[in-house]
């Protein structure tokens, strides 16, 4: 099997509602970036990527020229085996791990196809038929915040993300950590996340107020070693999400104490096969994970749905439904949330066809 061609689009997702999170980020219409892998023998494999805009170092356009770079060292190779193919990438290109996170995905969706097995099979056999999701409640006023809680634990969820800091008014967080508890009981998981947006005493003074609740506080600062002493501090669990990238940074916050559970997220690692790493140290490190994404659709649904899969469920904290969350689909056959839970598709690679036509003509196209 030869590669013989390199397709990529730019797609705008636009969320269902706005997204307002700590130090003025935002989600709304984001550009996802898809990428195909054509064969000699008929078989594509599909990848997406999607950076959220001043949340990390990525960018939505910079994938296609990322992907021209490595174009040499990939088209009329044998594109079977993931891990020896990213490699060669990361031998030729250094850095750029959210461009190669699509690559990296294709690449596996391609093998999975060749093998006529589901991505889970490759990535370690299933061991869950389904996966707790979370839902990411936007940082609006707390009273609606409470709402939005309600309604998701109707449908079936269990663990919901309280987005906090958007007006910088620590006492409307403590609000609406309080608010979310008390609407949706005792039992659900209920942690607050800054996205990296607040000062160790702002995130301090909201641990304090609500260390009477059952509260996981997740990434409140910009370093592991604030989001540690916000932790010393207040007594409650800590999540991490961006500081969390690599294997020394993982490495890192164990040894500071603050991570009860992490974010493993497909881009921030490089792809499936970094982010298969980084899972299995953190079996050894302890940490609960959720295997998720920065955003995207279809694609990186799947893809993040067979990992979560191939999981060991004591250890799996949540995953997350990210099409669920956007418009548009781009795979009718996709999979989505069911009674609060998410299952991976049983077809080869990831068992999913997007629609090229809807797609419409490539951005760009190497050959």
């Amino acid at each position: 099997m030869k590669l013989t061609r390199i397709s990529l689009w730019h797609v705008p997702l636009t969320s269902h509602e706005t997204y307002y999170m700590a130090d003025g980020k935002t989600c709304d219409t984001v550009e996802t970036v898809v990428i195909a892998l054509d064969t000699d023998t008929g078989l594509t494999g599909w990848g997406e990527v999607c950076p959220i805009p001043h949340y990390l170092p990525a960018y939505a356009r910079g994938v296609a020229p990322a992907l021209t770079e490595l174009a040499p060292v990939l088209l009329g190779t044998d594109p079977i085996g993931p891990e020896a193919m990213m490699r060669k990438a990361n031998d030729w290109l250094i850095g750029h791990r959210y461009a190669k996170s699509a690559l990296d995905i294709a690449l596996w969706d391609l093998t999975g196809r060749a093998a006529g097995l589901p991505l889970y099979t490759l990535l370690g056999g299933r061991q869950a038929q389904d996966m707790p999701l979370y839902h990411s409640i936007t940082c609006i006023a707390p009273e609606d915040m409470a709402r939005i809680a309600r309604e998701a634990q109707a449908s079936g969820i269990t663990q919901f993300q309280v987005k906090l800091g958007a007006d910088s008014n620590w006492q409307a967080d403590v609000a609406r950590l309080r608010l979310v508890r008390e609407a949706v009981g005792e039992g659900p998981l209920v942690y607050g996340d800054w996205n990296c947006g607040a000062t160790s005493l702002d995130a301090t003074r909201v641990g304090r107020a609500v260390s009477d609740l059952d509260i996981m506080l997740e990434q409140p600062c910009a370093t592991i070693e604030d989001c540690a002493r916000v932790k010393t501090a207040t007594g409650l669990p800590m999540k991490l999400d961006e500081l969390a990238h690599d294997t020394e940074s993982l490495l890192k916050a164990h040894a500071h104490g603050c991570m009860d559970a992490v974010a493993l997220k497909l881009s921030k690692f490089g792809g499936l096969s970094a982010t298969r790493a980084a899972r299995d140290l953190c079996y050894h490190l302890g940490a609960k994970m959720c295997i998720e994404d920065t955003w995207g659709s279809d694609i990186t649904t799947a893809a993040l749905s067979h990992l979560a899969a191939s999981t060991d469920p004591r250890r799996l904290l949540n995953t997350c439904d990210l099409s669920g969350y956007v418009a548009p689909r781009l795979a009718p056959d996709a999979p989505g949330r069911k009674a609060g839970r998410l299952s991976p598709p049983d077809g080869p690679g990831l068992g999913i066809l997007p629609d090229r036509q809807a797609l419409g003509h490539p951005d760009l196209i190497l050959e």
